[in-house]
């Protein structure tokens, strides 16, 4: 009925988020699995329906979806863990579909982002969280669709990377104590992701907070000029200003 009022401005509108917010409190309210298995189908039409409100312009609806989903691969029911992970699988095909078949940038992001969140918000990382990545796996081995294209290596590249940071955090816990391994293995994790900057920021913020809180105000204080050359990188490549000299590399070597 609504379907025109939903689709305009590419979905990007204020009736798609109450409907959008809708769909997740069935997600943040506590349900029986059988009730789940429902909600998965209905997210599986509506993302379906409109790929638009997820994969182009703001990604709010992305992130917040991902999380949600990501937080039920870490739940104690196997049918759930398994129906969430279908649905992963699915959004992120549907990724692949609309970006013509190039490649799931989005959805890795707001994924990498939402693991890095569920990892001080719920705790995640244990083996329901590692089940449930190994059958996402499964899922890109087993689509005949996309044998001839990139995606089912696209998969395994993202759940890889899940992989590391999860690790990566799990070293963090171990040396919190020690302050300068804590930052080495912070830089090593930012440095993973030289080419993604929005995840790069999101690490050096870690690390500047982690200087601040040893009373190394030096170092915290090149983390966050880092930080505004990723920011000016990135504005001078959009044309938005034309007074960068340098770039974010030639000062990788005082982040430490």
């Amino acid at each position: 009925t609504f379907q025109r009022q939903l689709q305009q401005s590419d979905c990007q509108n204020v009736l798609m988020k109450k409907v959008f917010d809708t769909h997740m409190l069935f997600l943040q309210i506590n349900q029986s699995a059988a009730a789940l298995k429902h909600v998965f189908a209905a997210l599986r039409l509506f993302v379906g329906k409109f790929p638009s409100a997820f994969f182009q312009g703001q990604a709010d609806l992305c992130g917040s979806l991902c999380y949600e989903i990501l937080k039920c691969c870490n739940h104690r029911s196997r049918s759930t863990q398994t129906e969430a992970s279908a649905l992963l699988y699915f959004f992120m095909r549907k990724n692949f579909e609309f970006n013509k078949q190039k490649s799931i940038v989005r959805s890795h992001l707001q994924l990498i982002k939402a693991v890095s969140q569920l990892i001080a918000d719920a705790g995640i990382g244990g083996s329901r969280f590692q089940h449930s990545l190994a059958i996402i796996n499964n899922f890109a081995n087993g689509d005949k669709q996309m044998k001839n294209v990139n995606f089912p290596a696209e998969v395994k590249d993202l759940t890889k990377r899940i992989r590391t940071v999860l690790m990566a955090t799990a070293q963090m816990k171990e040396h919190e104590k020690d302050p300068e391994m804590l930052v080495d293995l912070q830089y090593s994790l930012a440095n993973s992701y030289a080419s993604t900057p929005e995840l790069r920021r999101t690490w050096l913020e870690s690390m500047a907070k982690i200087h601040a809180r040893n009373g190394d105000l030096s170092e915290a204080a090149m983390c966050y000029i880092h930080i505004a050359a990723l920011i000016a990188e990135y504005l001078k490549r959009k044309g938005k200003i034309n007074i960068f000299k340098t770039n974010c590399v030639s000062i990788d070597i005082s982040v430490q």
